[in-house]
């Protein structure tokens, strides 16, 4: 999957986004990094509302789309 997903998050929520793009709970961390030394970066937000979450694990502001995978062919 190399689009962004928009979802409601909550604001002070810990979430945890996959940073392996093994988990196929993208855009969340699902444990599938266990073997490869990686591990899922803990984010929360502000504000409760839609966000873009990133699922290209290419973003230059993890965990949030910044439109990297347009760069994917």
């Amino acid at each position: 999957m190399n689009k962004p997903v928009k979802l409601k998050l909550e604001a002070g929520k810990n979430y945890a986004w996959c940073t392996c793009g093994l988990s196929s709970k993208l855009p969340f961390c699902d444990g599938k990094h266990s073997d490869t030394g990686m591990h899922p970066l803990i984010f929360t937000v502000d504000e409760t509302k839609d966000y873009w979450l990133c699922t290209c694990q290419i973003t230059k502001n993890p965990a949030f789309c910044d439109g990297s995978h347009k760069q994917i062919k």
